[in-house]
């Protein structure tokens, strides 16, 4: 390792309820939820038909024409996130430093909508097992290989270093940019475009959720129906968009003049080998995560001043995230906020790691702590302070947040202010 330090100097934002920054993050701190029956398609056969969707039109949103026919909803979301990022960072790609510009992009599930979208046409919706492939798009491989979405990032930003796409599960997001932070940090590059990208709100997705019972029921109150932390909780929300950060070493953007949101200085992961789909009610692996990020950024858990929870609002996960930041961050666990957005913006798997890493970098910035929305009836059970509600005023330097993802993944990320942490 260099000992390179790593920064956020951009960011860009397609989420529920606000496209771009400014809107996501008014919304996110208002505390009214972006959640509603689906309007994508026709939800009426499902258990769960709630979502947190997106107002998007991607020509409005700057995209040619042909690139919102050609590409699934989810790399559109990348694009867009991705050059409001650079233009948000100052930053310009030039052909002398394009090949130090690397991307890193998240997602659990790629290019749903359009594999689906296929799948329904070619088989005459489900009616013919066996198809004619001749017939379909000729951008269907694109739509199988996850890939393709780092390489449009990577084309539309003229950015010639290492691309990947990162997938696990819901960590995708934090993980992505966790692995471009790596690549800084070890000299493969200067600059990476890093996030996440999901859009997941199509049938057979919320078929899925629905057969193992992990989405809410409650359709009678969808602007109510993701409620973190709050004893009437049964379920999460579904939702989509994507995040991308500019991640620059910190000496090179500080000499270009660069504002600084935020600085890295701690990411780890873990898996639980456990279960596919269970936690350990211990939260013992988030808890080891926790503590190897504040490890690396040489951070005590005292330090520690805002925690941005994964807080899906499933029984199982908020009593995992609970135990394990008592166990990570001892008594200091009573003491500091711990908030989730996904009440106001759901979950959007793969890219939600990347919003709410965008989301920890605002607090710093703003020094707002956004609420946990629904939490009107707290879980005994669930002891620590969730900010239920309204949004709280509190100057904050160091954030931690967290990821957990089917598999068994656990991830954590340490930001502190753009003065950097401690020596």
């Amino acid at each position: 390792m260099t000992g390179r330090r790593v920064v956020i100097t951009g960011i860009g934002v397609v989420a529920p309820g606000g496209i771009g920054t400014k809107a996501f993050w008014e919304r996110v701190v208002s505390g009214v939820p972006a959640t509603r029956t689906i309007t994508a398609f026709d939800p009426s056969p499902f258990r769960s038909r709630v979502a947190a969707e997106c107002d998007f039109d991607p020509l409005r949103a700057g995209l040619a024409p042909a690139d919102a026919r050609r590409l699934d909803r989810a790399a559109q979301f990348a694009l867009v996130s991705a050059r409001e990022a650079l233009a948000d960072s100052g930053l310009d790609v030039t052909e002398e430093n394009a090949h130090r510009v690397g991307v890193s992009i998240g997602s659990a599930v790629g290019c749903t909508q359009k594999l689906e979208e296929e799948y329904v046409a070619l088989s005459d919706g489900g009616r013919h097992w066996l198809v004619d492939h001749t017939q379909g798009s000729p951008h269907l491989y694109d739509y199988f290989v996850p890939s393709s979405m780092a390489a449009e990032v990577a084309w539309d930003a003229g950015a010639e270093g290492p691309a990947t796409v990162v997938s696990a599960g819901c960590t995708s997001g934090l993980d992505s940019v966790g692995y471009a932070c790596e690549l800084i940090r070890e000299g493969t590059a200067d600059v990476m475009v890093a996030g996440g990208t999901d859009a997941p709100i199509a049938p057979i997705t919320v078929a899925c959720f629905d057969a193992i019972k992990a989405t809410t029921p409650r359709n009678d109150t969808p602007e109510r129906a993701s409620r973190p932390f709050d004893r009437t909780r049964n379920g999460f929300v579904l939702g989509e968009g994507a995040a991308v950060l500019i991640l620059e070493e910190r000496e090179a953007a500080r000499a270009r003049g660069a504002a600084i949101y935020a600085e890295i200085a701690g990411f780890a992961s873990r898996g639980n080998a456990y279960h596919m789909t269970g936690l350990r009610p211990d939260g013992r692996e988030m808890a080891a995560a926790i503590t190897a990020a504040l490890d690396e950024a040489r951070l005590d858990p005292t330090d520690v001043d805002y925690v941005n929870a994964h807080g899906t609002a499933t029984r199982q996960n908020d009593l995992h995230e609970t135990a394990a930041f008592k166990l990570s961050l001892g008594e200091h666990a009573h003491r500091v906020p711990v908030s989730s957005i996904k009440s106001v913006i759901g979950h959007s798997l793969g890219a939600v790691g990347s919003i709410e890493a965008a989301a920890s970098a605002l607090v710093i910035r703003h020094g707002v702590v956004p609420p946990t929305a629904g939490l009107r009836d707290p879980d005994p059970q669930l002891d620590l302070d969730y900010v239920p509600l309204t949004a709280r005023d509190q100057p904050t330097g160091t954030v931690l947040t967290v990821g957990s993802g089917f598999g068994g993944f656990q991830s954590a990320m340490v930001l502190t202010g753009p003065e950097g942490r401690r020596t």
